[in-house]
């Protein structure tokens, strides 16, 4: 209705103005009771057909045994799940996940707080903010190269013939240098070296942004009271990023559990799958050997403990959020 309708309803029938109004009115009413729903819609809809029903779809094969396209379907119930229990391969890629933990979470996390603590405590106050910008996006870099191309790199870098490492060490004396990627000796720790390079850039980044809003004065007092760097690296700087720790901690695990391309790109679960991880070894069921309903078993019990230690490292925040709160 247009507003020349309703001054002309209003001059003829006053009365009828206030019904006029408040119908014109209940639409947006109605709409005000929604919300922010429909802009929910887009994304629970996205969600639903990218996690949910592939997830319950996952579910359900794991319980099954099918080789896959058309290949006929037979229930099994729990035989997956429990013929899981008694796969050697299994334990060790849960076991190798732990070697994955340390390369991506702690080692890089320990550093990365170092780091982040060095060029905006020391380094940006000494040589400038842009020196310890430009330090700090080399770190990063890193991250947003594609698994494929730090791959390739690292490869080439570890390459058992033309690789830098051996041609330096053979430049050196060394008449047999290791084959890095080749051996179960030496491979996880070369995948580790590796996963540390790439994640180390990460934390550095987080730690210098909550470094941004930490009381300058602070540090200034503890200067003043003649504390030096690693005094005030303890006692001001570890305490006042804490609820960034739990954020790189937690993101890291995640990322440390489902770990894929590396391992698909460097060794692909080997040499005698010493590299071995949960994720690789479902996709080798799913795919290599056509075990559909096995991988997905795999899938859901690597779901499960990721949900869980997540879990965990989020109830730990809490319980640190709510015992600061107190104080």
């Amino acid at each position: 209705m247009s507003i020349e309708s309703i001054e002309t309803a209003t001059a003829a029938h006053p009365g009828a103005a206030v019904a006029t109004t408040s119908s014109a009115r209940r639409p947006r009413r109605r709409s005000s009771r929604l919300g922010y729903l429909p802009y929910l819609v887009p994304g629970a809809i996205g969600f639903a057909v990218v996690i949910g029903i592939p997830f319950v779809m996952n579910v359900v094969y794991s319980f099954q045994k099918w080789k896959g396209g058309e290949a006929p379907h037979h229930w099994v119930g729990f035989q997956n799940y429990v013929d899981l229990m008694h796969d050697a391969q299994f334990w060790t890629s849960f076991r190798n996940s732990i070697a994955m933990i340390i390369a991506m979470v702690v080692i890089p996390t320990l550093i990365g707080l170092l780091l982040a603590s060095v060029l905006f405590d020391y380094l940006g106050k000494t040589f400038g903010s842009r020196t310890a910008a430009f330090l700090r996006a080399t770190y990063y870099l890193p991250q947003i190269l594609p698994v494929v191309v730090a791959g390739v790199l690292w490869n080439w870098i570890l390459n058992a013939q033309t690789g830098a490492v051996n041609v330096l060490l053979r430049s050196l004396g060394v008449e047999n240098p290791p084959n890095w990627l080749g051996e179960p000796k030496t491979a996880l720790a070369s995948v580790m070296l590796m996963l540390v390079w790439v994640q180390i850039g990460y934390p550095v980044v987080v730690f210098m942004s909550a470094l941004q809003r930490v009381d300058p004065e602070l540090y200034e007092a503890a200067e003043l009271d003649g504390a030096g760097w690693w005094r005030r690296f303890r006692a001001i700087t570890i305490p006042q990023i804490r609820p960034e720790t739990f954020v790189v901690v937690l993101t890291c695990t995640v990322a440390a559990l489902k770990v894929f391309g590396p391992i698909y790109v460097l060794t692909r679960g080997g040499p005698e799958s010493s590299t071995l991880v949960p994720s690789y070894y479902s996709y080798l069921n799913f795919f290599d050997k056509s075990k559909v309903g096995y991988g997905a078993a795999i899938a859901n019990v690597l779901t499960l403990v990721i949900v869980v230690v997540a879990g965990i490292i989020l109830v730990a925040q809490a319980r640190y959020e709510r015992k600061e709160g107190v104080r």
